[in-house]
């Protein structure tokens, strides 16, 4: 099977101070606004707004390689950036092979997107207006007895982990 590789675009060395760069894009294909990507104050790369997005629309769609519960444990313990979404109980996505940009939407504890999961497809809603140059995000809700992760989103109501607390 081909290996799919993440859709980036490479900035010039002349342009980096020297050494060459790659942004990372959405692919338009998955969404269904305009968005863009560009650095967080969360973490890393986000993903912003780039037009208004009503209430309860299909944003995105999260897609990438699809792969076992094996598969899921022996990436996940091999890499620090993991951006694996479970889908069921066998299936997992890997954003990082063949993403459409939607791995690097960030959590908050406050989110204005949700993730629906539509006939073994991660959809993207949003939960409320978002404005042009707003990052989207989403709660990730990891599990409360898996290791616990600090939250970053500086939202007024942080809980302080990304993990669930009840």
């Amino acid at each position: 099977m081909p290996t799919v590789k993440p859709r980036k675009i490479t900035i010039p060395k002349s342009t980096t101070n020297g050494k060459a760069a790659e942004i990372p894009q959405v692919d338009p294909k998955h969404a269904t606004f305009k968005l863009k990507l560009a650095p967080s104050k969360i973490h890393r790369w986000g993903v912003y707004a780039a037009e208004p997005i009503p209430p309860n629309r299909k944003v995105i769609e999260y897609t990438g390689e699809r792969i076992s519960r094996k598969e899921t444990k022996r990436r996940a313990e091999s890499t620090d950036l993991i951006y694996l979404f479970t889908l069921d109980s066998y299936w997992t996505i890997d954003g990082a092979v063949g993403g459409s940009g939607a791995e690097y939407i960030n959590h908050s504890c406050e989110p204005n997107l949700a993730s629906r999961i539509v006939k073994n497809h991660i959809i993207y809603v949003s939960l409320r207006p978002i404005k042009p140059g707003e990052e989207l995000t989403v709660d990730y809700r990891f599990d409360k007895k898996v290791e616990r992760i600090p939250c970053k989103c500086g939202a007024p109501k942080c809980r302080g982990t990304i993990n669930l607390t009840e």
